[in-house]
């Protein structure tokens, strides 16, 4: 079944994948890497002027990575906004995500947390680095396939 945005985006061309709703009944769109940007600079435009919620999963040992970007449209008068969840998958390889931070400032720690936890890079980010872990730390805690450090944290002794 094609949601509302879905069938605007294909009267447009813009290509995309409809992932059906979630148990909200909330559209969920997958959009290609490399048509991220120029995607959400459009529906900026066509009023999705709210980031609600940035976040980023590992969808399988050794699988892709996925981007996912919760967006609200907010009007004036409007009592229920309208809302559309968009999913952006990337190699494990070299996992390069167009950054979203020009078009919803309200994006940068979010990817910064991402970039952290699961080392997807996000492409013309201004201050992409570790935001949870020392600088120093080697790998991705959220990956399936991680395996912790072999050390064990002093505990301060009371």
């Amino acid at each position: 079944m094609q949601g509302r945005l879905s069938a605007w985006l294909v009267k447009h061309g813009l290509i995309h994948r409809s992932l059906g709703f979630d148990y909200q009944g909330i559209e969920t769109l997958q959009i290609k890497s490399k048509d991220w940007h120029s995607i959400a600079v459009i529906l900026y435009v066509y009023g999705y002027n709210y980031l609600r919620s940035q976040c980023a999963y590992d969808v399988a040992p050794g699988g892709l990575l996925a981007s996912v970007y919760h967006l609200t449209r907010i009007e004036y008068g409007v009592d229920q906004p309208e809302e559309v969840c968009i999913k952006v998958f990337a190699s494990r390889r070299n996992p390069r995500i167009p950054s979203v931070f020009w078009v919803w400032k309200s994006v940068d720690f979010q990817e910064r947390e991402s970039y952290d936890m699961l080392g997807i890079s996000y492409d013309n980010h201004p201050r992409l680095k570790r935001i949870l872990m020392p600088e120093s730390w080697i790998g991705w805690p959220l990956r399936k396939d991680y395996i912790a450090p072999n050390f064990y944290e002093i505990q301060d002794a009371h």
